[in-house]
């Protein structure tokens, strides 16, 4: 059964709605051809001329879900060895102090920056988001991952980030992959460690992997997914 998605823009303003991550796909991948050279499905000693671009978790990881954008032009500048922003209009940028997250792994110098979205989202009844980095695509920044029950918290969600160089220069523009989103069903979940049985299924997973040349995964275990 599909499943609807909303984003309401707040501003009323759809310049750089969201999208689903499938029409987002990046330039490297897209220009990353399938085989090595051009040798095409030709084994060669024994190897599978195969590229990234024939890895489906890979594939899945950057089509999942929805890429939502920077709604205005980011100007960052260097000053006292540290990023200033400045921005043309709208809400832009706030900030959180160092010493709300002093111990995060993605810390540096500077103050927190958060990313204002102007989007609100909705899912249905037992549904939320995790919310990360779009994966798989070269950024000046990282967001902060986190993970809302946006079916019953249904106000925009704002994404603080880093620069991964402090010392960085330039315009990040309106319309830039800001995050990725993927809508999940929320479960109750137990784990055990695995017996004889599971061992032994997973040994036959393997062998059964290896029965083809190409695209094994992909044309004996991989299930489509669908976000549009």
């Amino acid at each position: 059964m599909t499943k609807i998605i909303t984003f309401t823009n707040t501003h009323g303003l759809d310049f750089f709605p969201p999208k689903p991550a499938v029409k987002e796909v990046p330039d490297w991948y897209r220009d990353t051809p399938e085989y090595i050279g051009d040798h095409g499905k030709k084994i060669i000693n024994n190897i599978r001329p195969q590229t990234i671009k024939k890895c489906i978790p890979v594939f899945d990881a950057i089509t999942a879900g929805y890429i939502l954008y920077t709604q205005v032009d980011i100007q960052v500048t260097c000053k006292n060895n540290l990023p200033e922003y400045t921005w043309p209009a709208q809400d832009g940028i706030e900030f959180h102090p160092i010493v709300q997250a002093p111990l995060h792994p993605k810390r540096n110098e500077a103050p927190y920056p958060k990313w204002v979205n102007s989007y609100a989202i909705a899912t249905p009844p037992g549904y939320s988001i995790l919310f990360t980095q779009p994966m798989h695509r070269e950024s000046i920044f990282t967001i902060f991952e986190g993970i809302v029950d946006t079916d019953t918290y249904k106000a925009p969600v704002n994404f603080p980030f880093v620069l991964k160089n402090t010392k960085w220069e330039g315009i990040i523009p309106a319309g830039t992959p800001m995050a990725q989103i993927i809508p999940f069903k929320r479960e109750s979940w137990e784990h055990k460690i695995g017996s004889d049985k599971e061992r032994k299924e997973q040994e036959n997973i393997t062998k059964k992997l290896k029965t083809l040349f190409f695209n094994s995964y992909k044309r004996q275990f991989w299930f489509k997914k669908e976000y549009r």
